[in-house]
């Protein structure tokens, strides 16, 4: 069944993945599923951004190259960066590719991304990603909680 009418359900942990390398993806989808996330791809970079502005992924992996040679060709790459934060914050952004050392900060955050990871530590990737995913949501626990309790006083 295709994941393009795939319902998504309050309990649901959304994640999105555009991978142009097959076997990355698969290693990818099947770690990510296993982690309890229900997963989308996107095939092309409209498809991701169509995805991305439709769902509140809370997860998103990215290869280096997706749909193109270079990462500087990368147009969902330089389409996430250029978002405003408000419209990515929700989601830990993970980018994959072999020019990365792993968890390196000043890569991660030149990329305008969580976490990066060097794709020769695929065999590691389900650890890789819980680890990013759970340092996002530490890192980002405060901004939460206050935008939480911002829009909640604005409600009454």
């Amino acid at each position: 069944m295709s994941d393009q009418f795939d319902f998504i359900s309050a309990n649901d942990r959304p994640a999105l993945l555009a991978f142009s390398t097959p076997e990355w993806l698969d290693s990818v989808r099947t770690c990510v599923q296993e982690l309890g996330y229900k997963v989308h791809t996107a095939a092309t970079h409209s498809d991701f951004l169509i995805r991305f502005s439709q769902v509140r992924y809370q997860l998103v992996v990215l290869e280096e190259c997706f749909a193109a040679n270079t990462m500087e060709e990368n147009l969902t790459l330089r389409s996430l960066q250029n978002m405003p934060m408000s419209q990515r914050r929700h989601a830990a952004v993970i980018l994959l590719g072999s020019s990365f050392q792993t968890f390196t900060p000043t890569q991660a955050f030149e990329k305008s991304v969580h976490a990066v990871i060097n794709s020769s530590e695929l065999f590691l990737i389900k650890q890789l990603i819980e680890k990013s995913v759970g340092d996002n949501a530490m890192f980002l626990h405060s901004y939460r909680e206050a935008s939480n309790r911002v829009y909640s006083a604005g409600k009454n």
